[in-house]
Formats: structure tokens, C-alpha cells, sequence
């Protein structure tokens, strides 16, 4: 998930097989079905909070949705369309079909679903809630959600919100799609990695020196 550097001149021809996996420009038209890509990662931990608030969403929303359900390591909901895992190419494929992508905070996932035109909307990871080890995803999808790069849903009145808008009006989470962005993502993955790598670092909780160095004395207690 990745792109939005690289502005290489176009080739005058591709092969039929990649053109099909090219990023598609959204439009304002209305759609039969509206297609929603839900798309939680392969990190280890559940996260049945997000695939909870879809599941509530999908039970009271109004016309046809045409749902895809990547749940990972979170117990299959009861959802049509729910597959633990996508292997690349089919998350591409799905990323191209999609009219909305909801997805984790993971890096990866955020940048593709860029690269392929959409606006994804963001519930990141808490691991206060034992959905990751630490609190990258938060510390990302934050600063990308105060610059507009993703719809930041935290709660699920904010998840349930965007997604009512987001089925009367598809083009609201879709920005330009850059198929020759994808040269960059190795670059632009790494760059978002350092980000990450020193966000945590700065929230980290740092122990005070003096605890960090003391030393009982002799025949006394340390105390914790």
C-alpha cells in the first residue's frame, strides 16, 4: 500500500495481463452494487472489533453491497464474502473492484489502497485492546488522517458514519489512481517504515535514570 510519488512517462502499450491489474480512475456514477473491500492485514492478533462494527453496519444497511471480508486471524464473521487471507494478486483484484476499501493502519495496506484510487477508510490497531504489539498504527493513521490521506474512524459511530456516506456517494473516498506509482513503493514502504519506527520511539515511555541506575545499599530493600 503505497505511491503517491513517480511520474515516469507512460508506455504507449502493456500487456494485456498487466493492464488488467492497472488502478482504475473512480468516478461520481452511481453504482448497481456498491462493492466494499474490508481488509484487516496478516498480523497474528484478532481484531474483532473492526469486523464487528462491519458486521453491525452490514445487518441495517439500506440497498446492495457486495461485500469482501479479508478477516485474517479474527474468527470468520458471518458475513458473505469472508476469506481469512487474499494472496496478492487477489488483493489487487480487489482493490481494482472495490468502490470502498476499509482496512487496519498497516502502512502497506494504506498505500495501495492510494495507488488504486481510494480514499481508505482507516480503523487502526489498538494495543490496548490486544489488537497489536505496540501503537504504531495509531501514531500513522493519525498523522495521515490530519493530512487527508485517510478517513480516520476510531469509533464506530465514526465507522458507520463514513460508511453511510460513503455508499450515498463512492466518489467522496476516492482520490487519483497512479498506475505508474508503483515503481516507488519499495522507496516510499521504507520511507513510511523510518516514519513509523520513529513515532514509536518518541511515545515511548522512557524509565527515569535514577531508577534505571540506583542500587540497593547493603541491608537494605529495593523497592518496587
Amino acid at each position: 500500500m503505497t505511491g503517491e510519488t513517480g511520474t515516469a512517462r507512460r508506455p504507449q502499450s502493456r500487456p494485456a495481463t498487466e493492464a488488467a491489474r492497472l488502478p482504475r480512475q473512480r468516478d461520481s456514477s452511481a453504482v448497481a452494487q456498491l462493492r466494499l473491500l474490508v481488509a484487516v492485514g496478516t498480523d497474528k492478533h484478532p481484531f474483532d472489533r473492526l469486523v464487528d462494527w462491519v458486521a453491525q453496519w452490514h445487518a441495517q444497511a439500506a440497498g446492495p453491497i457486495g461485500l469482501t471480508v479479508q478477516h485474517g486471524h479474527t474468527n470468520a464473521p458471518q458475513l458473505t464474502g469472508a476469506v481469512p487471507f487474499l494472496g496478492h494478486d487477489e488483493l489487487q483484484q480487489a482493490m481494482i473492484d472495490a468502490d470502498l476499501v476499509v482496512c487496519h493502519g498497516g502502512p502497506a495496506t494504506i498505500l495501495e489502497a492510494r495507488r488504486h484510487g481510494h480514499l481508505p477508510i482507516v480503523v487502526p490497531r489498538d494495543p490496548a485492546r490486544g489488537e497489536h504489539v505496540d501503537n504504531h498504527q495509531l501514531l500513522f493513521a493519525r498523522r495521515l488522517g490530519a493530512a487527508g490521506l485517510v478517513a480516520l474512524c476510531e469509533t464506530r459511530e465514526a465507522l458507520h458514519d463514513a460508511l453511510a456516506a460513503g455508499v450515498a456517494d463512492p466518489s467522496r473516498y476516492a482520490v487519483a489512481a497512479d498506475p505508474e506509482a508503483h515503481e516507488a513503493r519499495r522507496a516510499t514502504v521504507a520511507r513510511v517504515g523510518q516514519i513509523v519506527d520513529d513515532l514509536v520511539a518518541r511515545s515511548a515511555p522512557r524509565p527515569p535514570r535514577w531508577r534505571a541506575w540506583s542500587r540497593p545499599r547493603p541491608g537494605t530493600e529495593e523497592i518496587r
